[in-house]
């Protein structure tokens, strides 16, 4: 099996590539840095059209979706155990929290950063306090199915569903109430940044924000 990732620190990428770091499997990586346009590059565009990232290259062929990837990554590699079972009682628990962090609260943290460029810049302030109002309410839902004291989201064990989740929640750390402001939830955020492969991740991405020592 062969993966190209094109990745931006800190983007959507960062939980496929993170996923991509803790199963230990061979897997290239290509920049594509949004915050200076490489996303609307002619190259990149016809790898994804949409102009956005990630995009893994699986075995040549270009998929998209970083929810998408991660499910596709995970039944790839049943081996490493990153979701529940097909037929298992976790695996619609975890089905259903895949979808709900793809379908609601990315969207809603592209409308709080993006509003004025996505849209009418008249209405943004508009669409960034929904957008607020929606990333919190994700955040209590979160931190009130955390309250059981577990370490991980859905099954007792690591998931693409973790991933996606503290990948989230970092894109909150400059919003007017942080992810790490649920006490549950900061647990388990803390928890799930101390794994090496979240270190390993920070290093191969050049970050030094968001991590157990500085919070």
């Amino acid at each position: 099996m062969n993966y190209l990732l094109c990745y931006s620190p800190g983007a959507a990428s960062m939980a496929v590539h993170w996923m991509l770091i803790e199963m230990g499997i061979q897997f290239e990586t290509r920049l594509v840095d949004i915050n200076v346009g490489n996303q609307r590059n002619p190259e990149y565009l016809r790898l994804n059209p949409s102009g956005r990232v990630p995009t893994l290259m699986v075995d040549g062929t270009p998929r998209h979706e970083s929810a998408a990837l991660l499910m596709l990554l995970a039944e790839r590699h049943p081996e490493a155990g990153l979701a529940p079972e097909p037929g298992s009682a976790e695996r619609a628990a975890w089905l259903e929290l895949m979808i709900y962090l793809a379908n609601t609260v990315l969207p809603a943290m592209r409308d709080w950063f993006y509003a004025a460029s996505d849209g009418d810049p008249a209405g943004a302030e508009g669409v960034r306090a929904l957008a607020r109002r929606r990333i919190e309410e994700a955040c209590d839902r979160l931190d009130t199915e955390l309250a059981d004291g577990r370490d991980y989201l859905v099954g007792g064990k690591l998931s693409t569903a973790d991933f996606l989740a503290v990948v989230l929640m970092r894109w909150t750390r400059n919003m007017p109430r942080p992810a790490l402001g649920w006490p549950h939830l900061a647990r388990y955020i803390r928890g799930l940044r101390a794994l090496p492969s979240f270190i390993e991740l920070n290093a191969r991405e050049g970050l030094t924000e968001w991590r157990n020592q500085d919070d």
